[in-house]
């Protein structure tokens, strides 16, 4: 009897250990980008730099970008360029960033298998992508991730650089010139 009862719970010991391990815990692409980013603001303190606050302009934009390359390959080495902003017009106006008055900012790509914290932070702070992560003029950061791409977009606090929407000031001036212009020839002909 006393085998029998150490054999039961032997039995379901085992498929306890056995459904604990085998159902790992996922982890979400958010916390990925989180945990990115506190990696990345936990290496700009050791360096004496300001930490880089989330920018949800570019977080969006990361996230469109991180779609764009969703099914693109990894490329062949670790040269991945910096992507320049104009290339993603159609992105920036879905994320409500002025095309016009953005010229700061700046796109970095990664590719790592199965973004692997450590590698992924490696590539930002280790490749030719460590003097924009060292560039004090950046103070904000997005980042948006899909399967193996981590992107980062930083921007700076300036007005070329915050992803701020564009100020509608020249359609604005347009109208207010042609009212005064109709209420000119109103008073004259009045």
């Amino acid at each position: 009897m006393a085998s029998y009862r150490r054999s039961t719970f032997l039995f379901w010991f085992l498929l306890q250990a056995f459904l604990l391990l085998s159902f790992t815990v996922v982890q979400s692409k958010d916390d990925d980008e989180n945990n990115l980013l506190q990696g990345l603001n936990s290496y700009r303190q050791s360096q004496n730099l300001p930490i880089l606050a989330k920018n949800d302009k570019a977080g969006c934009l990361a996230d469109k970008i991180a779609e764009k390359l969703e099914d693109q390959p990894c490329p062949a080495g670790r040269s991945i360029a910096v992507a320049q902003l104009s290339n993603y017009a159609d992105s920036m106006d879905k994320c409500g960033i002025g095309m016009n008055n953005t010229r700061e900012g700046v796109v970095l790509p990664v590719c790592v298998s199965k973004l692997v914290p450590t590698l992924v932070l490696t590539n930002y702070t280790q490749t030719q992508f460590a003097r924009y992560i060292n560039d004090t003029r950046f103070v904000g950061a997005g980042l948006g991730s899909e399967d193996d791409w981590m992107v980062v977009v930083l921007s700076t606090g300036t007005p070329g650089g915050s992803f701020a929407r564009a100020h509608r000031s020249i359609p604005t001036a347009g109208f207010t010139g042609l009212s005064l212009l109709v209420g000119m020839l109103l008073l004259l002909f009045v």
